[in-house]
């Protein structure tokens, strides 16, 4: 496997030599806005004008219709001071009403803005033994009004089959979304294809796939390789194997750094341990495979993504307990000139959980 640099290019010509803590700020569990309960975030961007877009993974019949916020967000050098939900737009389908409420027919995981101002909203889509319920994952663009813009085309091999012998196994799939500079649209799964093998545990790793898409036409381009570490244990669990027998490890996020070099956001849970956040740079390097052709990565001789950790979370952060990361975003420009990243979390909501923003300074040297 290839080695990553050390350091890896910001959007600006910069170099990357550290990520400095700013702070956070937590909204409740059970925080109505517009009468609908505010949550579920698992999916961040910033648009042009300062306004960040947030994706909730409400799948319709929960708390909510399906939805997505505009968000003001107060970050500086000196903190994380507040977050203000601004506005709350239902997603449309093609037909142009909103999307049901009676039941789950998609799980909005990501979201990006398109260079045209639309959002990109990926989905893990809907699992049921039921065809006729089974609702596939999908990248669509959308209006900020929450109207159906287009429909990409993931290769087929990303549905739900029957959970069991190939395709996408079921919560599984487009967790990650991002845009490169020139507009190319990126998406990865969350855990290994059935065909592609194990999902990781405790002592192995699994393999994913991270897959190109024309932002033009939709249609599919390359696929790369991405290896997924096994389940991080930073201690034995204190609650023995069942414990660690429920523990998990997936990829939640991908940010574009330049056309091939990204931030992926690994966020692993162990029961009884915790969260364990790594941000990792992973890039797509001359030699690295197209596996678009591969039907399944068992066994298969390729040259995967290669990977950088640039931070592993928890570290002493104030005394932060870190919650459920799925979201990573850049942040506004520091008053000394460099980058911010913000992360969000999706609280599932919990009441035993918030909804997390944390705040990070890009240091360059």
């Amino acid at each position: 496997m290839s080695t990553a640099p050390a350091t890896v290019a910001a959007p600006a010509p910069e170099r990357v030599t550290s990520l400095r803590w700013i702070g956070s700020f937590e909204i409740s569990t059970g925080t109505l806005f517009e009468g609908v309960e505010f949550g579920g975030i698992s999916g961040l961007d910033r648009a042009p004008d300062g306004t960040y877009w947030a994706i909730s993974d409400d799948r319709g019949g929960e708390r909510g219709p399906p939805r997505f916020y505009a968000l003001r967000l107060d970050v500086d050098q000196t903190g994380f001071h507040g977050v203000a939900i601004k506005r709350m737009v239902l997603l449309q389908g093609p037909d142009g009403q909103p999307l049901p409420t009676s039941g789950p027919s998609l799980d909005p995981e990501a979201l990006r803005v398109a260079p045209n101002g639309n959002l990109y909203i990926a989905s893990e889509g809907h699992w049921s033994r039921n065809a006729s319920a089974r609702h596939q994952p999908f990248v669509r663009e959308f209006q900020t009004d929450g109207r159906w813009v287009r429909s990409f085309e993931p290769p087929q091999a990303f549905d739900y089959l029957d959970n069991v012998t190939a395709g996408a196994r079921s919560n599984k799939v487009w967790e990650s979304l991002a845009i490169a500079p020139s507009g190319a649209v990126f998406v990865a799964n969350e855990e290994a294809l059935i065909d592609d093998g194990p999902v990781a545990t405790p002592s192995h790793g699994s393999w994913l796939r991270v897959l190109k898409l024309d932002s033009a036409s939709g249609q599919p381009g390359a696929q790369y390789a991405y290896a997924l570490p096994p389940i991080p244990l930073r201690r034995p669990s204190s609650e023995g194997a069942p414990a660690v027998s429920r523990a998990d490890n997936g990829l939640t996020d991908l940010l574009a750094v330049d056309e091939t070099s990204f931030i992926a956001v690994e966020r692993a849970y162990v029961p009884g341990q915790g969260v364990t956040v790594r941000l990792v740079l992973i890039r797509i390097e001359p030699n690295t495979t197209d596996v678009s052709a591969f039907k399944s990565l068992v066994g298969a001789a390729f040259q995967p993504l290669s990977r950088e950790v640039l931070l592993e979370l928890p570290i002493p952060l104030q005394g932060l307990l870190l919650d459920n990361i799925e979201a990573i975003a850049w942040g506004p420009v520091l008053a000394n000139g460099n980058r911010s990243l913000i992360l969000a979390s999706d609280n599932n909501f919990s009441r035993l959980q918030t909804t997390q923003f944390l705040a990070l300074e890009v240091v360059s040297r």
